[in-house]
């Protein structure tokens, strides 16, 4: 279960920041999705640490999620550019998760 509320603070997260990017366009209706959105974010983190999972994995996976998700929510949803480089920087962020994850298993 702990990982549902992980999860649900990753999508929290992600959904206020791509709100962020929205409400500096001058939407300013946009700041209370922002505001809901990380209170949110900060709120299933709790809960998913208070379940008993370890601190340097949570944030790790929480904020490496976090990036590559809304690098990648920014080319579909902003058409932000998203080089192959960028891409790469993904692979990696993946990559140092599941790292973090394997190490943490030990």
């Amino acid at each position: 279960m702990i990982w549902v509320f992980l999860a649900g603070a990753i999508l929290s997260e992600v959904i206020a920041t791509l709100s962020l990017r929205m409400a500096a366009q001058g939407k300013k209706k946009w700041f209370i999705a922002v505001a809901v959105g990380y209170v949110a974010a900060f709120a299933f983190l709790t809960v998913a640490l208070d379940g008993g999972l370890a601190l340097g994995v949570a944030y790790g996976i929480w904020a490496a999620s976090g990036v590559a998700l809304t690098a990648i929510a920014s080319r579909v949803l902003f058409n932000e550019p998203l080089t192959k480089v960028m891409g790469f920087g993904i692979v990696l962020i993946v990559g140092g998760v599941l790292l973090i994850e394997l190490g943490a298993a030990h």
